[in-house]
């Protein structure tokens, strides 16, 4: 589907803040909060807004260790063989397969540095995993949502 200006400033105000109104969204964009909802219903509807949730900050759950893991895997292992090895692992919130020597990229989150040794060992346990190599974040710099529209400057005319 192909959003025109309008949809994206809708989806770019929805990022910045998902509770807005409609009435709010429709005032920075130009429209009445009945068409912002018929617009946000439809992108709703093609599947360009899956859905809305609360951004919460890790370190407020006591989530303070974050980190990337190159996972090396035997043979010509699928990415369906590899999501079923770490999909059940809570601490991994995202997974890539990637190019290069490693399989694939899952960035880990855990309570501490015990909490992600013990991450990896169960990691290390998966039948199709024989290697790992681990990369820890010290400070995120930037931490954009993953599917944000590069941030446009609105000016009145």
């Amino acid at each position: 589907m192909r959003l025109d200006e309008l949809d994206r400033r809708i989806v770019a105000q929805l990022l910045e803040d998902g509770r807005a109104s409609y009435a709010q969204i429709g005032d920075k964009v130009g429209l009445s909060a009945p068409a912002v909802k018929r617009r946000v219903d439809r992108l709703r509807a093609d599947g360009v807004i899956n859905g809305f949730a609360a951004v919460v900050d890790p370190a407020a759950l006591g989530w303070t260790t974050e980190a990337f893991i190159e996972i090396f895997c035997t043979g010509a292992t699928s990415p369906d063989e590899i999501h079923s090895s770490v999909r059940g692992h809570p601490e991994v919130v995202a997974a890539y397969t990637i190019s290069g020597d490693a399989s694939a990229l899952v960035h880990v989150r855990a309570r501490d540095i015990r909490h992600l040794e013990e991450v990896l060992e169960r990691l290390r346990r998966e039948d199709n995993i024989t290697a790992t190599k681990t990369s820890i974040v010290l400070s995120r710099l930037i931490g954009r949502p993953i599917d944000a529209p590069a941030p446009t400057r609105v000016t009145a005319q």
